[in-house]
Parts: C-alpha cells; structure tokens; sequence
C-alpha cells in the first residue's frame, strides 16, 4: 500500500509528458552582379577593304560587338518557433540489461473534423521516472516524437498539389 507504482518491466505503462520547445532562425542575403563588354573590328586584313574584296562586306570588314549583363539580388529568412505540450501513456516493450526501459505507444484523438495521432518511441532510464510514474519527453533518450494532423482546418493550410508541382518546376 506505500509503495510507487512505477513501471519497470515489460508491459507496464508510463506516462511521457511531452513538452517540446524549438525556435530556428535562419536570415541569408546573395548579390551577385557581372558585367562584360566586347567590341571587336577588323578594319584590316591583309589589304585596306578599299583595294580588295577579300573578307569584306560591302566594302566593311567583319566586325563583332557584344554586351552582356547579369544581375542577381537573393535573400530568405527562416524563423521558426514550435511548441507542443501534450501527454501520451506508453507501454514498456522491452527491458534492457542495465533496466533501461524501452517504451512505445501511440494516441489518436479527434475533435470536429480534425485528427490527431502522436506516437513515441525511445528510451527511459528508471532514476527518471516520477513517483506519479511519468517522465518529461526531454529525459526520454532516443526519443521519436511523430505528431500528424489530419482534417479539413489542416488541409486548407497547405498549398494544392498543383501549386507544389508548379512551385517545383519553375526556376524562378
């Protein structure tokens, strides 16, 4: 009656609390410019285009002009902030020789038209599991934390197939 309830061997169920923070941030800025001119003419070639007819055009001598310019102004910005809170009970499936834990186990929940699953797999040592028998996803080693939304409210966030093939096949 005094004793922890705490999972320790396989079957057993453990609570993860998931409390994930990330912020990524990224600014990049490219210019590039070239520039090149060439202007070239044979005005003689042999004899003056006055006393032959050799290489000439009309009376001209070949001639060649180019120009050419390029310009190229980039620049991106990537600013990232993630936060997800939520609470999964997993299952132990195995029992490693120094009484690690391995656990796994997933939660599908639905609300509205959206869905919702998590599934989580990883490591768990002993020493990190709370008297209530859960452990922070942070202390969870080789954690895989997999969360995939589904619904209408999800589907109208993202760009249509189109758009993304469009996007993929036009250079700029």
């Amino acid at each position: 009656m005094a004793a922890d309830v705490k999972a320790v061997a396989v079957g057993d169920m453990l609570t993860i609390v998931v409390q994930e923070s990330s912020t990524a941030s990224k600014d990049n800025s490219t210019t590039t410019s070239k520039k090149s001119s060439t202007d070239n003419a044979i005005t003689t070639f042999l004899y003056s285009p006055a006393g032959s007819g050799f290489m000439t055009h009309n009376g001209q001598m070949p001639a060649l002009k180019y120009s050419g310019q390029s310009d190229f102004n980039g620049g991106g910005s990537i600013k990232n902030n993630e936060q997800i809170v939520a609470k999964i009970t997993v299952r132990v499936v195995d029992v490693l020789p120094n009484k690690n834990l391995v656990v796994e186990g997933s939660r599908h929940t639905a609300f509205g038209s959206e869905q919702q699953d998590i599934v989580l797999r990883g490591v768990v040592r002993p020493e990190d599991i709370s008297a209530n028998n859960t452990v922070f996803s942070y202390n969870v080693g080789d954690a895989t934390i997999n969360i995939v939304n589904r619904g209408t409210v999800t589907d109208s966030q993202r760009k249509g197939w189109f758009t993304r093939l469009w996007d993929k096949l036009t250079p700029f």
